[in-house]
């Protein structure tokens, strides 16, 4: 069995998003700083120690369901926005398109980081990653109202780019240009392939 080596390094915040209410669209609006509680993100509409159960979880629920909510957050990199937008061929991607809460620099890959992957904040606050957050097409619709000609592309291009949703473990304000530590569990391959 493989076991990799567990890693720390550290990133930047760069952006802050909020959005109070699911009415009114997709798009968050740009904060300087977040209050992280265990509910999640103060103000926020993903907010909610349960959520219900959607299409993501139809293997194990029905939906409508209480369930978990590990979808507290969603983050995001410059990097991987920069990277969907040289690929759409537009100058930008900003981050309230795609539903961004935080937005980090110096993370390479920020996508690939695995479940259970910790970013401790100043501080203190701690967030977890739950899983990769895959492109949809409310996304596609949101980056399609500023550049048409792309829509039908935007699910595609942000395939393993549109970054990952995240849990609060521990509270705390986190504000813009905080640097956050990343600590990357160990990880075991699982022997048994698909």
């Amino acid at each position: 069995m493989s076991l990799l080596t567990k890693l720390k390094f550290t990133g930047k915040i760069e952006g802050l998003y909020l959005r109070s209410s699911r009415d009114g669209g997709f798009e968050k609006a740009p904060t300087g700083e977040m209050h992280l509680t265990l509910d999640g993100p103060v103000g926020d509409c993903h907010t909610g120690q349960t959520r219900k159960s959607d299409s993501r979880t139809t293997m194990l629920y029905k939906r409508g369901l209480d369930i978990r909510n590990v979808r507290q957050l969603t983050l995001l990199s410059e990097e991987e926005l920069q990277v969907i937008a040289d690929e759409l061929g537009i100058r930008q991607v900003d981050p309230p398109w795609l539903g961004a809460n935080i937005v980090f620099s110096g993370i390479r890959d920020l996508t690939f980081l695995p479940p259970s992957t910790r970013l401790q904040f100043p501080s203190g606050a701690v967030i977890v990653v739950d899983m990769e957050n895959y492109p949809c097409s409310q996304i596609a619709e949101v980056v399609g109202r500023h550049h048409p000609d792309v829509q039908n592309m935007v699910v595609k291009k942000a395939m393993h780019k549109r970054g990952l949703t995240a849990w609060v473990e521990r509270d705390g304000v986190i504000k813009a240009d905080d640097v956050v530590t990343v600590f990357i569990p160990q990880q075991r391959i699982y022997p048994h392939g698909l």
